[in-house]
């Protein structure tokens, strides 16, 4: 087994740990350990809302979550030699829930998917289903089950939501600089257009005194993806995967959390995928010079993993950029397109027993597939939703006969 590096005991909140994490993206948040370029080691991962998810029939804890506690990160790990300007090679080796534990810490033998509610982050469907619901599944192995979506079942395809390099000074100045420009545009829009920096319940790792002052009051939210990597949400960063990511500090400063069991494409509820703290363990390496090499100045490349389900038939639902409920056109519109996707997704499951807020959890969480389709054929993009047909033990195709809608029993909503 690899070093361990960064370990958690799941007992105890990220805040609590002999080594904490940290839940913002700075440069000067310390680094708790060194690795070589060609070691291979291992992160212990805390679920990225610090537990605050129980295993129960209530969506009310996902109702009251406190996002400013979000995400728990592992690490910051020094890579010797990086300097600003390399690339970073990041390979998964492996990662899972958290080994030979059952408890009540999400990645013991169970995750749960939820939606946020509206006023609280919101998902990606939050005019349509503005309240907060959930659902619990278990772990078998490979597989999920979940006692709220009865008639799914299928094999997940674990990854890390969330991993990154640190940002330098100046880019972490651009980042808060352009992103409170986007909110200033609509400062009450509800859910908001992004997260500034926020001092309350930051957790700026084992700096102290003025240094962690600093590091909470000018830290970024991790919430969006950005030039570092981050929480970009990408199914694909299973076992396997390979990530160049940019370096633009002393020792690139690497952190992950936020596993996932499985995801739909998108992640749309927002908490969409299966989440769960557990270990992933990365090989690490250098291009010296590599960002200037390959252009990789804005964004991480990657190459996909080679362990994912083997899904092969598919039911898929089409969206164009058209609002149909205002009857409004959109010109190419690709977040459009997809939404409408989903919704035609949605109201074909209702048709089977589902309620809407099942199947809007069902297409966060399954290994679905979202794909722009179209994205010059004036005014409309086109977006399609691949809905594996396996993952249910019923047969959900159309036929002459029409479906045949079963009760499908109910997720866990709020009180």
């Amino acid at each position: 087994m690899p070093d361990v590096v960064f370990s958690v005991d799941q007992s105890k909140s990220m805040r609590d740990q002999d080594v904490p994490g940290h839940n913002r993206w700075h440069p000067d948040v310390p680094t708790v350990a060194t690795v070589r370029p060609g070691d291979e080691f291992r992160l212990e991962c805390r679920e990225w809302t610090d537990a605050q998810i129980g295993n129960n029939d209530s969506a009310n804890d996902v109702r009251d979550i406190d996002l400013s506690r979000c995400h728990m990160l592992s690490g910051p790990i020094s890579i010797e030699g990086a300097e600003p300007g390399d690339l970073l090679i990041v390979d998964i080796l492996d990662l899972g829930p958290v080994p030979q534990q059952r408890g009540d810490a999400p990645g013991q033998g169970w995750g749960y998917t939820g939606v946020f509610a509206k006023n609280n982050g919101g998902g990606f469907l939050t005019d349509y289903y503005p309240d907060s619901v959930k659902a619990i599944w278990d772990f078998h192995g490979q597989m999920a089950t979940s006692r709220h979506l009865p008639g799914v079942r299928f094999t997940g395809i674990t990854h890390p939501g969330l991993f990154g390099t640190a940002p330098s000074a100046d880019l972490l100045q651009r980042w808060n600089r352009r992103e409170q420009a986007l909110i200033d545009t609509d400062p009450d829009r509800v859910p908001p257009l992004g997260l500034p920096p926020l001092a309350d319940n930051a957790l700026a790792g084992t700096a102290t005194g003025d240094a962690a002052d600093r590091i909470m009051r000018e830290g970024a939210r991790t919430v969006p993806g950005r030039e570092n990597g981050g929480n970009q949400d990408i199914k694909n960063f299973t076992r396997g995967s390979r990530v160049f990511c940019p370096v633009f500090v002393p020792g690139a400063k690497l952190s992950a959390g936020d596993l996932h069991f499985s995801q739909g494409d998108g992640e749309i509820t927002f908490c969409g995928a299966i989440e769960m703290g557990g270990f992933i363990d990365f090989h690490v390496d250098l291009i010296k010079g590599g960002m200037e090499k390959y252009g990789v100045t804005t964004n991480p490349i990657f190459m996909p993993g080679n362990v994912e389900p083997r899904y092969s038939e598919f039911l898929s639902f089409v969206g164009v950029s058209v609002d149909h409920d205002t009857d409004t056109n959109y010109y190419m519109d690709a977040t459009v397109a997809y939404r409408r996707a989903c919704l035609n997704a949605v109201e074909y499951l209702k048709k089977l027993g589902y309620s809407g807020e099942q199947a809007y959890l069902i297409l966060g969480s399954a290994p679905v597939e979202g794909r722009i389709s179209g994205i010059v054929d004036i005014p409309n993009s086109c977006c399609s939703l691949y809905l594996p047909t396996a993952i249910f033990d019923f047969d959900i195709r159309p036929t002459q006969e029409g479906p045949t809608a079963e009760e499908r029993g109910r997720c866990a909503v709020t009180s």
